[in-house]
């Protein structure tokens, strides 16, 4: 694997504080998504971002972020992966992470791949169908292994934060652009993951880069606690990152 399957210190966080702005919505009558529209004037038309999310799914943290990324101009769409059945923030010890993933919560809703690309496949078509024309996508942690997965079908940049899951054979299957943001401490994404995926990165010839961020642990780019400086540093340096890389990769000249 390019990075080690998802753990429990994929659920522990913080919440960010803010009002999501945008609105919840179904694909197909039946994924539910969220919608973050960007303000009047400042709309890249044409351009939008699909933000997979982690195994909290659409949440606090997800919506706010989504909004940042629409008040920079895409219009960005957040799915929910696990139909209705996310992990709890900060799950206690002893919590079955592999069990809730292979079977569910009530054992018959997996969350692993053939369930998932369904609903992906389905989000990049939705957002198409907004009128965009050049697709972004961002995956935190459990997410980004389907933005990996999914350039095929439709994502034309990539950016992921501390991903967990990711086959060497998917990362070096990408068609497109991809930014990683790393975590110092992360058993997930680790430092010979994090080296192997430089040499894959290499081999494709696709444009790519790897910020790796002192001080913080896996999940800061999305569950940092934001009232300790290195962390809250290191969480807007990686939306930055994305902003950066989108408007560089993403913008037709």
């Amino acid at each position: 694997m390019a990075s080690n399957p998802p753990a429990r210190c994929c659920t522990l966080g913080n919440l960010f504080e803010g009002k999501p702005t945008g609105k919840l919505i179904k694909i197909d009558h039946k994924i539910e998504a969220y919608v973050a529209s960007s303000p009047e004037g400042r709309a890249k038309n044409g351009y939008g971002i699909l933000y997979v999310p982690d195994v909290i799914g659409i949440w606090q943290n997800s919506q706010l972020m989504a909004d940042r990324f629409a008040e920079h101009g895409y219009t960005t769409v957040v799915l929910d992966l696990f139909n209705g059945d996310p992990v709890q923030l900060n799950k206690p010890e002893g919590f079955d992470f592999m069990g809730w993933l292979n079977k569910g919560s009530d054992g018959n809703n997996p969350h692993t791949a053939p369930y998932i690309d369904p609903i992906v496949e389905a989000g990049i078509k939705y957002i198409k169908g907004l009128g965009v024309k050049k697709l972004g996508a961002v995956g935190y942690c459990f997410g980004a292994k389907y933005v990996i997965r999914h350039y095929k079908d439709g994502i034309d940049v990539g950016f992921v934060a501390h991903p967990s899951f990711v086959e060497e054979n998917e990362l070096a299957a990408i068609t497109g652009p991809l930014s990683v943001a790393a975590a110092e401490t992360d058993i997930i994404f680790p430092s010979d993951k994090r080296h192997k995926s430089e040499e894959i990165l290499k081999a494709t010839q696709q444009p790519y880069q790897i910020n790796l961020y002192s001080g913080v642990e896996h999940g800061f780019a999305v569950r940092g606690e934001q009232n300790v400086k290195v962390q809250k540093f290191a969480k807007e340096q990686a939306f930055l990152q994305a902003v950066t890389w989108f408007d560089n990769y993403l913008l037709e000249e």
